[in-house]
C-alpha cells in the first residue's frame, strides 16, 4: 500500500471525506488523492517521494513557481516579528497602495483572509449601497461558499453533480438569479423586467471554475452597460484571474472597468489573503465609515501580506507576463499538436497563465458546452498523466495554471507524458 493510501485512510477517520476542500478527494476522477509534502519551482513531491510537474499551482497562486526564495524570505522575516496583531500595520497600507496602483478601477480596498470572504463582502456591500436585494450570477461560475452564491455554482459543486448546496435556505436562494454565461441577451431581458431591483451582477470575467471558459467582449460590455444604466454594481470576481491573466487582470485585457473587484490567490503569494475594492463612493459604505458591517481578526495578517507584497512586486519585472503567456501558449499549442497527431478529439485553450483542456472539438463558451465534453475520457487521461508524473486538476471542471518556472524542458516533458497518456487511453478504448 502506498503512503498516499495510508494517509487517505487515516484522514477519513477524522476529516469528512478525508480532505479539507471537496475537489481534493478525487471523487470525480476516482482513485486516491496525492498527499504532497514539498514543492519547488514547477514540481511537487508526494508522500511516496514521487515528483510531479504541477499544473495546479495551489489553484493559481504559484505564478512564480513554488517556494520562490524571495517570498519565503519575506515570510520568514515577517514571522520573526509576530504572527498576528489584530491591529493595523504599515504593511497593510503598502499592500492597499500597491493594489490601487496596479488596478485603475480600485480606488479603495479592504483586505480579508479568503476569496469567499471577499465575494461575500462585496455582495453585501453592493446590496447596502443600492438598497436592493437581487443579485445576478452565471451558471457554472463559483464565487465561494457563501449561502446566496451556492446556486448553480461551479467548481466542486459541478464535480459532484450537485449544483446547489444543502443547508442553503430557499429564502436566500430566491434573491439570486442565475443566467447562462456568454449569453448577453438573457441579461438584457432580465434587466428590462427587473432592473430597478438588481443590486449587483457578479461574474468570473474569465471563468475558471467550470474549466477555462473565455467571455465574449459583447458579453462583458453588455453587463457593464446594463449595470451603468440601471444603477446596479458590476462585480468582477478576479480571485482566480487577478494578476494571473495579465498585469491588470481580465479588466485590463478586455478594457472594461468594474465597480468592485474581488481578489485572492496571487495577492497572498501562497498565503491566505483576499481583498475587495473599487469605487470610493461604494467603499465608503463599509464600516466604520458606513452601515455595511464587515470585520476579520486576521484581515491584513502581517505574514500573509508580506508574501503578497513580495509576489506582486516580482510580477512587475519587465517581460514577466510576456514570458508567462509564451510558456502557457507553448503548452497549449503542444497539447493540441500531440492530440491532432494521434487523432484524438481534444482541444486546449489559454489566456495569460491559465489554460483549459477539453475532450471536445472546440473550446467551450458555456457550461452546457463543458458538459458536452467527454468527461470519462478526461478522467482516464488525468490518471494516465498522473502515472506519468504530471499533476493536473482532478476534475474536468477546473482550469490549469502555468508558472514562469515551467521552462521549455518542463513543458516538453509534459508533452511527452501527454503522448504516452493519449496512447494509453486509446489502447484501453
Amino acid at each position: 500500500m502506498s503512503q498516499n493510501e495510508v494517509l487517505f485512510a487515516r484522514a477519513q477517520k477524522t476529516i469528512p471525506g478525508g480532505v479539507n476542500s471537496p475537489v481534493r478527494a478525487f471523487r470525480s476522477v476516482g482513485g486516491t488523492p496525492r498527499f504532497f509534502k514539498r514543492a519547488s519551482g514547477p514540481h511537487v513531491w508526494d508522500a511516496d517521494d514521487k515528483r510531479y510537474i504541477d499544473y495546479i499551482g495551489s489553484w493559481g497562486p504559484a505564478v512564480l513557481g513554488h517556494a520562490h526564495p524571495d517570498v519565503i524570505a519575506a515570510v520568514q522575516q515577517a514571522a520573526v516579528n509576530g504572527l498576528s496583531f489584530g491591529a493595523p500595520t504599515e504593511a497593510e497600507i503598502e499592500m492597499a497602495e500597491l493594489l490601487c496602483r496596479l488596478l485603475p478601477s480600485m480606488e479603495q480596498v479592504r483586505l480579508v483572509s479568503s476569496g469567499t470572504e471577499a465575494t461575500m463582502s462585496a455582495i453585501r456591500l453592493a446590496r447596502g449601497f443600492t438598497g436592493r436585494s437581487t443579485i445576478v450570477k452565471f451558471e457554472g461560475c463559483y464565487h465561494g461558499h457563501a449561502d446566496s452564491l451556492l446556486v448553480k455554482a461551479g467548481s466542486g459543486l459541478l464535480t459532484f453533480g450537485n449544483p446547489t448546496s444543502a443547508g442553503v435556505p430557499a429564502d436566500f436562494a430566491r434573491h439570486t438569479v442565475v443566467l447562462d454565461y456568454n449569453r448577453p441577451e438573457q441579461a438584457e431581458a432580465l434587466f428590462a423586467e427587473q432592473g430597478d431591483q438588481i443590486a449587483c451582477v457578479i461574474v468570473e470575467p474569465v471563468a475558471g471554475n467550470m474549466n477555462l471558459v473565455k467571455p465574449s467582449l459583447a458579453f462583458l460590455k453588455t453587463l457593464r452597460d446594463l449595470c451603468t444604466r440601471h444603477g446596479a454594481v458590476l462585480i468582477f470576481d478576479e480571485v482566480m484571474t487577478g494578476f494571473r491573466v495579465g498585469p491588470q487582470g481580465v479588466q485590463g485585457v478586455y478594457n472594461i472597468k468594474p465597480d468592485l473587484t474581488t481578489l485572492g490567490k496571487i495577492i497572498g503569494g501562497g498565503m491566505p489573503v483576499g481583498a475587495f475594492g473599487g469605487r470610493r463612493d461604494i467603499m465608503a459604505c463599509i464600516a466604520p465609515l458606513g452601515p455595511v458591517y464587515q470585520a476579520g481578526t486576521l484581515s491584513g495578517n502581517p505574514v500573509a501580506v508580506a508574501a503578497g507584497i513580495t509576489t506582486l512586486k516580482l510580477l512587475q519585472r519587465p517581460g514577466f507576463y510576456e514570458q508567462l503567456g509564451r510558456q502557457t501558449a507553448r503548452l497549449v499549442d503542444g497539447l493540441n499538436g500531440v492530440a491532432a497527431e494521434m487523432g484524438e478529439t481534444f482541444c486546449a485553450d489559454s489566456i495569460g497563465g491559465m489554460f483549459g483542456v477539453y475532450f471536445s472539438e472546440h473550446p467551450p463558451a458555456t457550461l452546457a458546452d463543458v458538459n458536452d465534453s467527454d468527461r470519462a475520457r478526461f478522467n482516464r487521461f488525468f490518471h494516465a498523466m498522473l502515472d506519468a508524473g504530471v499533476d493536473l486538476a482532478p476534475s474536468a471542471f477546473e482550469a490549469g495554471f502555468v508558472s514562469v518556472t515551467h521552462t521549455d524542458e518542463v513543458i516538453d516533458a509534459t508533452l511527452d507524458a501527454a503522448r504516452q497518456a493519449f496512447r494509453q487511453i486509446q489502447v484501453a478504448s
